[in-house]
Parts: C-alpha cells; structure tokens; sequence
C-alpha cells in the first residue's frame, strides 16, 4: 500500500527539521486544492502532521472533502517518526 506523509506546518518551520520522506504542503495549499495531491490517488494512505495536530486535523477535513479516503492526523513529527518511521 502507498502510504505518503504530509508535513502541513510552513515551509520555514519544515526547513527547520521534518520526518524523512515527507513533503511539505501547508493548510493553504491545501485549501487552494493541493497541485502537490493532484496525481496522489484518492485511495492512498496520507498521514499529516504539524505541531499540536490542530492544523493537520483541519487540513485531514479538507483532504476529506476533496474525496481523499485514507487520511490520517499522525499529530506532530515525533508521533509520525515513532508511529510510521521507526
């Protein structure tokens, strides 16, 4: 199964440090309809995280509505890294 993982903190703060293997797509991408998921299979795993997981639950409701059905909010990076990475 493809799994992708999904930093949506802003680029500076993902600079700053992110789970290997995530990309970088911050809430308002997201909301603008994510040119980054256009080719992402609606189907596919998509973990998300941030700092607290307020903004990847926001950004896991807007997924959903786009039609994504396997979105997860992995909450924040050491989560992710412990949960999926290790």
């Amino acid at each position: 199964m493809q799994r992708m993982i999904i930093d949506v903190r802003e680029p500076e703060e993902f600079t700053k440090g992110h789970v290997q293997g995530a990309i970088n797509v911050p809430p308002i991408d997201i909301m603008q309809g994510a040119a980054a998921l256009k080719d992402v299979p609606k189907d596919t795993e998509i973990i998300l995280y941030c700092v607290s997981g307020s903004r990847s639950n926001v950004s896991k409701q807007i997924l959903e509505t786009q039609g994504f059905t396997k979105v997860s909010n992995g909450i924040n990076k050491d989560q992710v890294q412990s949960k999926y990475r290790s």
